[in-house]
């Protein structure tokens, strides 16, 4: 396997624009000729489904969702970072760049980083072009926020409700070319297969939810914008139904997996509350703006948080960061919290969360402007802990939330499957190995608004008056058959525990051995009880009803065979990696101040991983990262 990032030459400012001019084109009268399948419908498929239409291709979108509006996309709260410095103080193309590759511990590719940078303001226009209703500052301007990792205003928001309103947006674009006819819709149709002939990307097997139907279809090329992998540790901020199948399934079929450690864990979540929890919740990292994060200085200390004086509070974070303070980077501000939790200062019940206390902003601001903020946060959380966020302060604790990790692209979000695209959460992205706040939903946009549709052409345009693979091909046929017998084997064990029951056990797993902070000896033995566990759920897996109509353990348990397959590659990836970056932290890798201490000299790379047949034994492959424009430096947010 050779990885070909096919990065443009020339400075990092025109590599983009010349690209974009040295790229082939396809005629606008033979784009109706192509067809382009697109899987999944949030931020990045949505986008880029829309936009392919617009532009004349013909779209099949896919969504296992009963509506595009259902897709992950919708549950981001905080904002949208972009670059165009309404605040005056500083921010520009560069720094936004800077920041987040410093920020991703430097391990992303800086070319994608620059152009991410570079679309972030023509995201933001488009998007208040198509009605988003941004947060306004008292002069008509669009209004920003901080976010961690940055200290600078460039965080565009519409209350706690920023995802929302952007899938929206995207939703009646996409809906607008539905009705056009320029996209086809299939939704409650969940990928099971990509399909491979002659070594490029054919088309799809999927299987209707409903009715449990296996079909194909093929196209010129294949998208897939089907999101992260964050539940492969069962509880974690991402809605139950998200899963690693269809990246997986492309995996399976030759497209590199990247990176796939490289997990982030979010520092504002309410903590879990009992055993029998099946998600945990995100509370917005805008938060982090006008909330103090403090625990007792004092392990043990039971006291209601009012009746702790000032004296007895660790502000942790604004202590050990002072010039960042409480908007210190995800990785950092969980890590944090996690020492002082273990030191016995948690708070809470079960004694598992900090404080994110609200009362010096209040004081300051006025309850009126914190409830204008963050009201709908403030009410989700008091719905949740009956507890009210104005009176005391909220409980929080880091959860799993995101994947940096992802299929391995190029500069033109190809896969190593010709044909195949992976975009936004779905590729590994440019975040490296720690996203910043507020650039999941800058990278998802950008890739589906104005990178895949500017580069897919590339490809497109030397098969010019070829049709696409007729899904009666023998590779088609095979892989429905595949399939069918796939879940007819989970229908047919007939065993005692359930998927979930399964899924929990993994998570566990996952969580103690591949979570928040790794070790040698943890991972070397999530590699011997995964693979066991993975023994177990082939033999004494139950899954009832049948195959024929809506059956939601057979999904499930489809989601959770590929999910422990995942497992091994990211603990293979978390053991191979010896070093501490961003969100992959191993405990023998720290300075002597408790930070990751990276090793440029020998993991200044991307990893990516090939299939082989065995979850255990896969080849790992390097793509080695070059900083010409960013110095190689230890973060400090200090």
């Amino acid at each position: 396997m050779q990885l070909d990032a096919k990065i443009p030459d020339g400075p990092i400012t025109e590599k983009w624009t010349k690209y974009k001019f040295d790229r082939k084109l396809v005629n606008p009268a033979n784009r109706r000729k192509y067809d382009v399948i697109v899987v999944g419908t949030g931020l990045a498929g949505g986008a880029a489904a829309a936009t392919l239409g617009e532009q004349g291709y013909n779209v099949k979108a896919f969504t296992f969702h009963d509506s595009p509006r259902r897709a992950h996309s919708i549950a981001a709260q905080g904002g949208i970072n972009a670059a165009k410095n309404y605040k005056g103080d500083g921010d520009s193309v560069y720094r936004l760049f800077y920041d987040t590759v410093k920020g991703g511990d430097f391990r992303a590719r800086e070319a994608n980083v620059y152009r991410l940078a570079e679309e972030s303001v023509r995201i933001i226009d488009q998007m208040t072009a198509q009605g988003v209703p941004f947060a306004r500052e008292y002069g008509g301007l669009l209004d920003n926020r901080s976010f961690g990792g940055a200290q600078v205003s460039r965080t565009f928001y519409a209350r706690g409700q920023t995802g929302q309103q952007l899938l929206l947006g995207v939703y009646q674009q996409l809906a607008r070319q539905i009705g056009l006819g320029n996209v086809e819709l299939h939704n409650r149709t969940e990928l099971i297969d990509v399909v491979v002939v002659d070594g490029k990307a054919a088309g799809i097997v999927v299987r209707d939810l409903l009715t449990g139907q296996v079909t194909s279809h093929s196209a010129h090329a294949v998208v897939l914008a089907t999101g992260g992998y964050s539940n492969a540790f069962f509880l974690s901020t991402n809605a139950m139904a998200c899963n690693v199948t269809a990246a997986w399934r492309a995996h399976r079929k030759g497209a590199a997996f990247a990176n796939p450690c490289y997990t982030q864990i979010h520092p504002t979540c309410i903590p879990q509350s009992d055993d029998f929890q099946s998600k945990l919740t995100l509370m917005s990292e805008s938060l982090r703006n006008d909330g103090r994060i403090w625990c007792p200085k004092n392990p043990g200390d039971n006291r209601p948080p009012e009746q702790i004086p000032e004296e007895d509070r660790d502000y942790y974070l604004e202590r050990r960061y002072p010039s960042f303070g409480n908007l210190a980077p995800r990785d950092i501000a969980s890590r944090a919290a996690k020492v002082v939790v273990d030191e016995g200062k948690g708070v809470g019940p079960l004694k598992n969360g900090v404080y994110l206390d609200f009362a010096d902003a209040i004081s300051r601001l006025g309850e009126g402007t914190i409830r204008e903020r963050y009201g709908n946060l403030f009410e989700m959380y008091e719905r949740i802990t009956d507890e009210s966020p104005y009176k005391q302060p909220m409980r929080i604790y880091p959860a799993v939330h995101y994947t940096m990790g992802g299929l391995w692209v190029d500069y033109e979000l190809m896969t190593t499957v010709p044909g195949l695209y992976a975009t936004g959460e779905a590729n590994f992205s440019d975040h490296g190995a720690n996203r910043l706040g507020a650039s999941a939903l800058m990278q998802g946009l950008a890739d589906g608004y104005f990178v895949l549709p500017n580069t897919i052409s590339n490809y497109l345009a030397p098969q010019l008056g070829t049709r696409p693979v007729p899904t009666d091909h023998p590779e088609f046929k095979a892989a429905e058959a595949a399939a069918k017998a796939r879940f007819d084997q989970f229908l047919a064990i007939g065993g005692t525990r359930s998927p979930d029951a399964f899924h929990m056990e993994l998570g566990k797993i996952m969580w103690d051995r591949c979570g928040m902070e790794r070790t040698k000896e943890g991972l070397e033995q999530a590699l011997v009880d995964i693979p066991a566990l993975h023994e177990e759920f082939r033999t004494d897996l139950r899954v009832t009803g049948s195959g024929e109509s809506t059956n939601q353990t057979l999904e499930k348990a489809g989601r959770v065979d590929d999910f422990f397959e995942l497992a091994q590659v990211m603990c293979l990836d978390a053991l191979t990696r010896e070093e501490s970056c961003g969100g992959h932290f191993r405990a023998e890798h720290q300075t002597d101040e408790g930070e990751a201490e990276r090793d440029d000299a020998n993991f200044a790379h991307v990893a990516a991983w090939e299939w082989t047949g065995d979850a255990r034994h896969p080849n790992r492959h390097i793509e080695p990262l070059a900083f010409d424009n960013v110095h190689l430096a230890v973060r400090s947010y200090k």
